[in-house]
């Protein structure tokens, strides 16, 4: 018989730590959110066995996806059923054919490499603060073919943004907050030129909604895009699971909402 694995290890010792804490409510959320993690991280290895590591559904269905997700839920992204309420603006970003995409905040290139692989004449730009999550990037747009036409950076500063002058562009911003400092049209003006996919982090910041709306209300036409599950789209062995494995392999590992607002340059 074997014994623990290293994760169950570590959750087991995260879970003692948590114990130490204060007897009430926010320690058995604390540690509810610990083992809904373990759990989920569990039905992913499954479903990356099952699954072969290809993006079973959604715009991005084929992707060979076998890096770890850099944050958040992996088995979302591998059902493809990943922030499916924005599926639709997706499919109309690749209709678009857009030279240029911007992808703020990529993580490990779920839609950099996903956009590229779905849009072969754009040149995707994928940027991120974190070598690891670049280096998860790296190694997903090479899995997948497309490492030739996407340029891996870090940081993105307002003088970076005036590229959207040079041609049509998609800019897809997930930067947990920061957003009220970067996406200001007062000192990026190109910006008023691209259509914006921003994952508006309310839940962090209060009042980011109102801020970016207000900012770009005169130049871009504006919607708000909540969340959505599909649980449509899991597949037929999960039946057999109970109903909490069967939502914890739909869930993204959201803290708290995070709204999204599509803005279309007028």
């Amino acid at each position: 018989m074997t014994g623990p694995t290293p994760l169950t290890r570590a959750t087991d010792a995260q879970l003692q730590r948590l114990a130490a804490l204060p007897a009430g409510p926010d320690r058995l959320a604390a540690q509810l959110r610990q083992l809904a993690k373990w759990r989920a991280i569990v039905l992913a290895n499954t479903l990356l066995q099952r699954s072969g590591g290809r993006v079973a559904h959604g715009p991005f269905a084929g992707m060979h996806y076998a890096v770890p997700a850099a944050e958040g839920g992996r088995a979302p992204r591998l059902l493809g059923v990943y922030e499916a309420s924005l599926h639709p603006v997706i499919e109309t970003v690749i209709s678009r054919g857009y030279p240029q995409v911007l992808d703020i905040g990529c993580a490990e290139g779920y839609y950099a490499v996903g956009l590229a692989r779905r849009m072969p004449s754009s040149l995707i730009h994928a940027r991120d603060t974190n070598p690891a999550a670049r280096a998860l990037c790296t190694e997903l747009a090479r899995a997948n073919g497309v490492e030739d036409r996407l340029r891996i950076a870090g940081a993105v500063g307002h003088a970076d943004l005036a590229l959207c002058a040079e041609a049509p562009t998609f800019i897809l911003c997930d930067i947990e907050g920061a957003e009220a400092e970067l996406l200001d049209p007062a000192r990026a003006p190109a910006l008023v030129r691209a259509d914006l996919l921003v994952e508006v982090h309310e839940g962090m910041r209060p009042g980011l909604l109102a801020l970016l709306t207000d900012r770009f209300a005169p130049s871009h036409r504006i919607t708000r895009i909540d969340r959505s599950l599909r649980p449509d789209l899991l597949p037929d062995w999960a039946e057999m699971l109970s109903d909490l494995d069967r939502l914890l392999m739909l869930w993204e590992w959201r803290a708290t909402p995070t709204p999204w607002l599509w803005m279309e340059s007028r």
